[in-house]
């Protein structure tokens, strides 16, 4: 189902910011907590030091925007039965 956009606005001005709090926390002890686990090991830094498999070239292929297909929805209703509810504008 859907939340209500009041909901959703009341949310993100409680819990985006209380988030970001212990986001910011985490952050600053991590430097410590590095130290203690695998210090040396920093993939994003030193490919050769990744443990995820190899994909081989052969299976990598480009796609192009224009190859994609592309279909207008912009003209179908939706139903109420897809949506479980009506939504706020029919309300």
């Amino acid at each position: 189902g859907s939340l209500p956009k009041w909901v959703v606005n009341k949310s993100s001005q409680f819990l985006a910011p209380k988030a970001m709090k212990k986001m910011y926390k985490a952050c600053l002890k991590y430097p410590e907590w590095k130290l203690k686990h695998d210090p040396h090991f920093k993939p994003w830094l030193f490919p050769e030091q990744s443990r995820l498999p190899a994909l081989p070239l052969s299976e990598l292929s480009l796609q192009h925007a224009d190859s994609l297909e592309n279909i207008d929805e912009s003209s179908l209703a939706e139903s109420k039965d897809d949506r479980g509810e009506a939504s706020d504008e029919d309300s």
